[in-house]
Parts: structure tokens; C-alpha cells; sequence
């Protein structure tokens, strides 16, 4: 199963190395690990996606927990969350598909951030579902490159 932890962390030298290697002692491994400063430049959040079950998954989270500089921790395992990533890709362009490959981008709701005579660079952004939706559709006409965030996610707002 996966889950989204996110673990508010004071903003300092060597904190992502720490956790970082606090999953690598217990061999478990990082699916995506985004990193930012908060509102508070003391404080930093960082997103973790990893796949694993329940009962493996706490135990990783209670010890990221006793981490001193994990300030907070939270596992949005069954909670209602709005999660996206962030993609760069550029996609081969004869000038003959130009047109199908422009529909596609716009059927996505990305966004064009460089062009070329045979390359268009595509900023896309969302669930990872549909950015695996995206490169699917467009393996076609030719990937040359991919650069992908992890992902980030904050827990719903109750709305009242």
C-alpha cells in the first residue's frame, strides 16, 4: 500500500540526510521525497512516498518521529488529500504531428514552456495518475527527456 507521509522538520543542515538514512538502516526504501520551506523559514516540510503495509509503514513513521529535529509527523493513509507532482517533458515533434502532439498538451491541461523545430518541452502538473497518463499518450511520438518532482500533499480542509 502506499502512503504519504508528511513530516514537518526544523530547517537546518543535515536533517534530509538524517532521515534519509533512518530508512536506509531498516532497508526501506523511498518512493518520492520532496522537500520545501514552510511559511516559517525555521521549519521545512517533507513529503515522503512509500509503498509498504500497514504495520511496517508506523513503525518507520514512530521512528522518524523520535528523529530531534521531526518537529511533526503525519501518515495520510486513509485520509481525504490533495496530492500532485510536477513534470518536465520533452517530446519529439516532426512537423507533420506538431498539431496532434499541441491537442494532446492541451487535452491535459499542461502547459508549453519551450520549443524547438523538432522538441516541445510540456510543464504538467497533477495526481501521478494522470502524469503516468501523460507520458503513456505520448511514448508514440518519442520521449526524449523526463524530470519529475516527487510529490506533495496536504490533508483536506473540514469545510463548515
Amino acid at each position: 500500500m502506499k502512503h504519504v507521509i508528511s513530516a514537518l522538520v526544523q530547517n537546518k543542515p543535515g536533517v534530509l540526510a538524517h532521515v534519509a538514512g533512518m530508512f536506509a538502516a531498516r532497508a526501506f526504501n523511498i518512493d518520492s521525497l520532496v522537500v520545501g520551506r514552510t511559511d516559517d523559514p525555521d521549519l521545512s516540510r517533507m513529503t515522503i512516498v512509500v509503498v509498504g503495509d500497514n504495520r511496517v509503514v508506523e513503525q518507520v513513521r514512530k521512528q522518524l518521529a523520535k528523529i530531534v529535529s521531526v518537529v511533526k509527523v503525519q501518515d495520510f493513509v486513509g485520509q481525504d488529500i490533495v496530492a500532485r507532482a510536477l513534470m518536465l517533458i520533452t517530446i519529439t515533434t516532426p512537423a507533420e504531428k506538431r498539431p496532434e502532439v499541441l491537442a494532446l498538451i492541451d487535452m491535459f491541461d499542461s502547459k508549453v514552456v519551450d520549443i524547438g523545430q523538432k522538441f516541445v518541452m510540456v510543464e504538467i502538473c497533477g495526481p501521478d495518475s494522470k502524469i503516468e497518463a501523460f507520458i503513456d499518450a505520448c511514448k508514440p511520438y518519442g520521449i526524449k527527456s523526463v524530470a519529475r518532482s516527487g510529490t506533495i500533499a496536504m490533508a483536506r480542509n473540514k469545510r463548515n
